[in-house]
C-alpha cells in the first residue's frame, strides 16, 4: 500500500502537462545526442546540466529532464552503431558485433526496431528494479556509519577502476587525480586553505560542473576534431523500416535474461551500462554456443546488449539515489546535478523529498513509452541526424558549455578554468586514462575525507575501527575482489582467442 501511494504522488507529478513535456524533450535530445558518435549520455547530459539552471528549473523537473536525456542517449547509441559501426557511447559497442552485420546484410530496419524493443525491455524492467529495490536499500542504509560509508566509497573506486578500464593502474591514477583536485580548497577544519597556489578564486575549491564540462565536452570537442575532422556519413543506407515480429518473439527470454545480467551490473558502484552490455551479450553468447553465430548478425546479438546497457542505466540509478555513490559515468554527473540543487542522495531522500524521488520513477516509466514510439515509427528521423556535418555540430557543443557555464557563476576564471579541464581530458584521453575516476574522485573525495575524519574521530585514531563491522568488512572484501579479479578475467578472456589464432 505504501508503495501504491507513493506511485501515486509520483504520477500526480509526473502527468502534469509541464513534466510531461519536459520528459519527451529529453527523449528527443537524449536519442540525438545518443545516435551522434563519440557523445554518449555522459558528454550529453553534462552539456545539458547548465541550462538547467538558466531554465530555472526546480530539482524534480530539472531530474525528469536529465534522466530523460540519459534514458534516451542509450536508445540512441544503437543508431550509429548498426548504421556506422561507430558506437554512439561505450555501452553501444557490443551492439555492432551482430547490428552492423544485419545491417550490411540488408536488414537494418530489423536491426534498428529489434534493438529498440530490447531497450524498451530492458529499461523498463530496470525502472521496476528501481522502483521496488530502491526504497529496501534505503532502509539498509540507515545501518551506515563513517567506517561503512568509506568503505563503500573505497569500493566506489575500485570497482570502476576494475570494471571500467583496461588498465587498473593507470584508473587509480585518475582517481587520485581527482581526489587531489577535491583536497583544492578551504580546509574545513583547520581553515587553511590547501594546494590553491594563493589563487583567491580556489578557496571555495573546484565547482563539479566547470571539471565535468571541461572534463566530457570541451575535451570531446578536442578530440573530435583531431579523430573526426571529415564530414561524417551513413556507412549503411537504410531502405525501409519494418517490425520484425518473428525476431523480436524468439529473443524475448534474451531479452529478459540479459535485463536481469545489466540490472544487477548496474548496481554495482562504478560498473555501469558498459559492464552490463558486455555480461548481457557473453552470457547470451556462451548460451547459444558456437550454433547460435553471435557476431555473424543474429537478432539475439543485438537484443542482448541493447536490453542489457539500458537495464545497467535504470541499474545505476539505484546506488546514486539510496547511497549517494554513482554507479556510472552518468549517474555521476547526475550527482553532481542534485548536489548543486541542494539535495543529498541516500537513505533520508526518500523521506524528505519523495516528490523527487517517486516523480523521477513516475517519469522514466513514462519516459520509457515514449522512448518506444519515438525509436521504431520515428526511427528515420534519428538516422538523418547522422549526417550532422562537425563544422556545425562542434560550434554548438562549445557555445553550450561557454554559455551555461557562465550564466551559472559569472566569472571568466571559471571559463578559463573549464578549458584546462578540457586540455586535461584530452590529454588523459590520449593517454588512454578513463576520466570518469576523476569526476568520481572530484564528487565523492570530500565526503570520502568527512567519512575517514569522523571514522578516527569516534575511534581516536584507531585505524582498526574501519573494520570493525560486518558490512565495512564485506564492502572491503568486495573492493579488493572488483580492483584485482578482472586483470584474470582479462587473461581468462585471451586464452581462446590465442588458441583460434
Amino acid at each position: 500500500m505504501e508503495l501504491l501511494s507513493n506511485l501515486a504522488i509520483g504520477f500526480e507529478i509526473a502527468l502534469s502537462p509541464y513534466t510531461l513535456m519536459l520528459a519527451v524533450i529529453g527523449c528527443f535530445i537524449g536519442t540525438i545526442i545518443g545516435a551522434l558518435p563519440g557523445l554518449g549520455p555522459s558528454n550529453g547530459v553534462a552539456i545539458l546540466i547548465p541550462l538547467t539552471f538558466t531554465m530555472g528549473l526546480d530539482a524534480t523537473s530539472a531530474l525528469v529532464l536529465m534522466t530523460s536525456v540519459y534514458y534516451g542517449a542509450m536508445y540512441g547509441g544503437r543508431i550509429s552503431s548498426i548504421l556506422l559501426n561507430i558506437p554512439g557511447d561505450e555501452p553501444a559497442l557490443m551492439t555492432t558485433l551482430d547490428g552492423y552485420p544485419m545491417a550490411k546484410a540488408g536488414r537494418a530496419g530489423d536491426a534498428l526496431v529489434l534493438s529498440g524493443v530490447a531497450s524498451f525491455v530492458g529499461a523498463f524492467l530496470a525502472t521496476i528494479g528501481l522502483m521496488l529495490l530502491a526504497p529496501l536499500l534505503a532502509r539498509v542504509a540507515f545501518l551506515f556509519g563513517p567506517a561503512e560509508y568509506f568503505a563503500l566509497y573505497l569500493l566506489a573506486f575500485a570497482t570502476l577502476g576494475g570494471m571500467a578500464s583496461n588498465n587498473q593502474a593507470k584508473a587509480a591514477i585518475a582517481s587520485c587525480i581527482g581526489l587531489g583536485i577535491a583536497m583544492i580548497g578551504v580546509d574545513n577544519n583547520s581553515g587553511l586553505p590547501r594546494l590553491t597556489g594563493g589563487n583567491m578564486h580556489l578557496f571555495d575549491g573546484i565547482d563539479f560542473l566547470v571539471a565535468i564540462v571541461g572534463l566530457f565536452a570541451i575535451a570531446e570537442v578536442f578530440f573530435f576534431i583531431e579523430s573526426h575532422g571529415k564530414n561524417t556519413s551513413i556507412g549503411v543506407k537504410l531502405e525501409k523500416v519494418t517490425i520484425p515480429f518473428k525476431d523480436i518473439m524468439e529473443s524475448g527470454w534474451t531479452m529478459l535474461r540479459a535485463s536481469v545480467v545489466g540490472f544487477v551490473a548496474g548496481v554495482l558502484p562504478g560498473a555501469g551500462a558498459s559492464l552490463g552490455s558486455f555480461l548481457a551479450y557473453m552470457s547470451e553468447k556462451s548460451i547459444a554456443g558456437e550454433k547460435g553465430g553471435f557476431g555473424t548478425g543474429v537478432p539475439k546479438g543485438v537484443a542482448a546488449p541493447e536490453a542489457g546497457n539500458n537495464a545497467a542505466a535504470g541499474g545505476a540509478l539505484v546506488p546514486m539515489l539510496t547511497l549517494g555513490v554513482p554507479g556510472s559515468g552518468t549517474t555521476a554527473v547526475l550527482l553532481a546535478l542534485l548536489m548543486t540543487l541542494n539535495i543529498t542522495p541516500g537513505p533520508m531522500l526518500f523521506t524528505e523529498r519523495p516528490e523527487v524521488v517517486w516523480g523521477l520513477i513516475a517519469s522514466l516509466l513514462i519516459a520509457n513509452f515514449v522512448l518506444l514510439l519515438m525509436n521504431v515509427p520515428m526511427v528515420k528521423i534519428f538516422v538523418k541526424i547522422l549526417s550532422v556535418p562537425p563544422w556545425v555540430l562542434l560550434p554548438g557543443v562549445t557555445m553550450i558549455s561557454f554559455v551555461g557555464i557562465y550564466s551559472l557563476s559569472g566569472s571568466y576564471f571559471d571559463l578559463l578554468l573549464m578549458v584546462a579541464f578540457g586540455v586535461l581530458g584530452y590529454v588523459l584521453r590520449k593517454l588512454d586514462v578513463p576520466t570518469v575516476p576523476v569526476i568520481l574522485g572530484i564528487l565523492l573525495g570530500g565526503h570520502m575525507e568527512d567519512a575517514l575524519r569522523r571514522a578516527m574521530v569516534l575511534s581516536s585514531g584507531d585505524w582498526t575501527f574501519l573494520f570493525s563491522s560486518g558490512i565495512s568488512i564485506t564492502l572491503w572484501i568486495i573492493a579488493v575482489v572488483g580492483f584485482v579479479a578482472p586483470m584474470f578475467l582479462r587473461n581468462v578472456l585471451k586464452k581462446p582467442q590465442r588458441i583460434t589464432d
